[in-house]
């Protein structure tokens, strides 16, 4: 019996990922660098350092680094506005909760990054337990995230299931012992994913009564 959903973040919750792509491609392009979605997935739900190695690789310098990241930055908060979550998410946050469900989330972001854009968007309370990369000593792919999650939850790893939309969230997922499902945006939908339990290609598109049953 599943007893607890957890949920990734960025990519999952609110499609950042979309726009930090096109933000990096466009500082990168100011060096004459052409930023790929493939090399970019590379970074997705975990920290950046091969995004950092791809910087210097091409650009030979070690400084450009902060000048890209800060330029990133820029275009970044030009292109987010207001923030709104992907379709289906806070209906499966009201279902999970009126179902009893536990409910976390385990994000390999900043906690205060985190926590910001869950109270703009007006869910940070469905949340009983948070897990970012201020917690653990590995950020995914490593499981270190879902395992601590899961233990402040109080519940077995087959008790769970993980909510992702990428591979380096799947693999931490998978690493944990819970099931997975696969919500893909548009900088990941392309990309190959396996041992998944189940993928969509939102919450939308299906209830998350009829998804835990399917699990099942």
């Amino acid at each position: 019996m599943i007893k607890a959903v957890i949920f990734d973040f960025y990519g999952l919750i609110i499609d950042t990922e979309t726009v930090w792509f096109e933000a990096y491609k466009e500082a990168l392009y100011q060096f004459e660098v052409n930023l790929t979605i493939e090399q970019f997935a590379l970074v997705i739900g975990t920290d950046d350092t091969l995004l950092d190695k791809y910087i210097v690789d091409n650009i030979k310098e070690l400084s450009t680094i902060s000048e890209v990241r800060e330029l990133a930055s820029q275009r970044f908060h030009e292109k987010i506005g207001q923030p709104i979550s992907r379709d289906g998410v806070e209906d499966y946050l009201i279902a999970a909760k009126e179902a009893g469900l536990k409910i976390g989330l385990a994000s390999s972001s900043k906690r205060s990054w985190v926590e910001n854009f869950l109270t703009q968007l007006g869910i940070l309370h469905y949340f009983e337990v948070i897990k970012t990369r201020d917690d653990v000593s590995t950020v995914k792919p490593d499981p270190e995230l879902y395992l601590q999650a899961i233990e402040s939850l109080g519940v077995k790893p087959e008790e769970a299931v993980a909510f992702e939309d990428s591979m380096n969230g799947l693999k931490a997922a998978r690493g944990a012992g819970l099931k997975c499902v696969i919500f893909p945006n548009p900088v990941t939908t392309n990309l190959v994913f396996e041992d998944y339990n189940l993928r969509l290609s939102s919450m939308a598109d299906q209830s998350l009564d009829l998804l835990l049953k399917e699990l099942l």
